[in-house]
């Protein structure tokens, strides 16, 4: 890796924070070109927009014999009324029990739309405390059902793969030798793909978004497009507000289609938020493999430096047998070894299926220590210490803090 090579110097930056500044780098970049994109595609749509609505704001001044800036008057007037929740076409009310269940679930999965807002004093300070422990408490539940998540998916694969060992017929073959242990054997070497893993939550987000788009599109009245759009938006918890479901005053089966709406928004946040998670650790590998080929680059020319200076000392025969176990211990032999562990191939799920029970903090931990090249003896040190577990955020504050208590101890 990038800390490992050519450190010594002052400045020279550890790997933690060499991977923080690179993916700090990348996301400023990717906001760039996101702006970049977004600006060309939208700003022309948004100018005609604004010139159409200046042309009517004057037609209807002219034919009302209304100055302009009465007309605007009465415009300010009805954007206040509007962040109350009243609006032109007939809607149902916004603070009736339903609509505060609606509200405060999007309150505490960190939707937030924005259509529905607390107006009074009282609302907005009760609103502070009670996000601040609802948040949490949903993203543990989200932690939570992450966990389950992986642990079902993990015993399917076990299963697949047990399954594809009978039909070839090695079970059979090795229990006539060693009865009872020949399954665990042929299962010892199984190495299922992350990417698998990424698959299976792609499919299980797409299933439910499709299914929930077309049953928007139906009661709704919104495109299928539309839809599809209103959902990625919701589920991934962004929650932009221009499309919210269920603000119509009356729909058919209308105790049926809200209860729908809810297990569809609860599912799909559950299995995006899964999918983050995963997508998040490949980000990761992707930063560390940057690093990786940078940092061997960086120790590749070091050594030809160093080389290079005493070239008048050792002999060109020692010289080029030097260079060649210097780079070959230095870059060959590690960059082939993160190269394996880069794969996709490498996450082990033994320790993980052992009672059909897999631990995510577990599972989070070596896909971490997969895509850092982190020996395993870092993993006692965290099993030993009080602060361990937990997925994105958490994990890393619970890593943190396991090496401070650490460094303490010491």
């Amino acid at each position: 890796m990038a800390g490992r090579g050519c450190s010594g110097g002052p400045g020279h930056l550890n790997e933690d924070n060499a991977r923080f500044l690179l993916l700090a780098t990348l996301i400023a970049l990717y906001l760039l070109g996101g702006a970049a994109v977004f600006s060309m595609l939208e700003l022309a749509n948004e100018r005609q927009a604004k010139q159409r609505w200046n042309e009517r704001l004057a037609n209807f001044s002219r034919r009302n014999n209304l100055s302009l800036d009465e007309v605007r008057g009465f415009l300010r007037h009805y954007e206040e009324a509007a962040r109350a929740g009243i609006r032109v076409d007939n809607v149902r009310p916004r603070w009736d029990f339903t609509g505060a269940f609606y509200f405060v679930g999007t309150v505490v999965s960190t939707i937030g739309f924005g259509m529905t807002t607390p107006a009074t004093l009282g609302g907005k300070i009760f609103l502070i405390f009670y996000g601040l422990i609802g948040c949490a408490s949903t993203i543990l539940f989200f932690n939570l059902f992450l966990e389950r998540l992986i642990t079902v998916i993990a015993y399917i694969m076990k299963s697949c793969h047990q399954r594809q060992l009978r039909r070839r017929g090695a079970l059979a073959q090795e229990s006539l030798k060693t009865p009872g242990k020949a399954e665990v054997d042929s299962l010892a070497g199984w190495k299922p793909s992350v990417y698998n893993v990424m698959l299976i939550l792609c499919l299980a987000s797409v299933l439910i978004s499709c299914c929930a788009s077309a049953m928007y599109t139906s009661c709704e009245g919104w495109g299928y497009f539309d839809s599809l759009y209103f959902c990625f938006v919701t589920f991934s918890t962004i929650g932009f507000g221009d499309l919210v479901s269920s603000q119509n005053a009356q729909y058919g089966g209308q105790g049926l289609y809200r209860f729908a709406n809810f297990v569809f928004i609860f599912m799909g946040v559950c299995c995006i938020y899964s999918l983050f998670n995963v997508i998040s650790i490949l980000i990761k590998q992707s930063v560390n493999w940057i690093l990786q080929k940078v940092g061997s680059s960086c120790c590749q020319q070091c050594q030809r430096r160093l080389l290079q200076s005493r070239r008048n000392v050792v002999m060109p025969g020692n010289v080029r047998n030097q260079r060649d176990v210097s780079i070959e211990t230095d870059g060959v032999v590690e960059s082939d070894t993160d190269g394996r562990r880069l794969s996709g191939e490498m996450i082990s799920m033994k320790d993980f299926l052992a009672a059909n029970k897999v631990s995510l903090a577990i599972l989070q931990k070596q896909l971490s220590e997969t895509a850092n090249g982190c020996p395993h003896s870092a993993n006692v040190l965290s099993r030993d210490s009080e602060f361990s577990g937990g997925v994105g955020a958490l994990a890393v504050m619970n890593n943190r803090l396991a090496e401070t208590s650490r460094d303490r101890k010491k």
